[in-house]
């Protein structure tokens, strides 16, 4: 249920938006990577604007996505080194032949 609120409230007005976006920016861009000359045409390209619009929405995920998962690699690793003591722990335990006994609290 929560589901199908989080696409009818969240991504149909967004795709609309999107589409909206695209249809209005069709018009097509120069963009050039040599500042001193802009009319090399080696180095200019020309797409809709839109075009440039979506590949900079994609960098910026793609980049912001990387940062994310570099910054919670600490975390990632101290789950890791948690699982293995855990199986450690449950391999000791068969060993022992059984689950140790919990004092009891009154």
């Amino acid at each position: 249920m929560a589901n199908r609120i989080l696409l009818v409230l969240v991504l149909v007005p967004l795709a609309v938006i999107i589409i909206a976006l695209a249809v209005a920016n069709r018009g097509a861009a120069l963009f050039t990577l040599d500042p001193f000359n802009p009319g090399n045409p080696a180095l200019t390209v020309e797409w809709p604007l839109f075009i440039y619009l979506f590949a900079a929405l994609g960098l910026g995920l793609i980049l912001g996505s990387l940062a994310t998962w570099l910054r919670q690699g600490r975390y990632r690793r101290i789950a890791r080194e948690r699982k293995k003591e855990v199986d450690k722990l449950r391999e000791t335990t068969i060993r022992a032949g059984g689950a140790p006994q919990l004092p009891h609290k009154p």
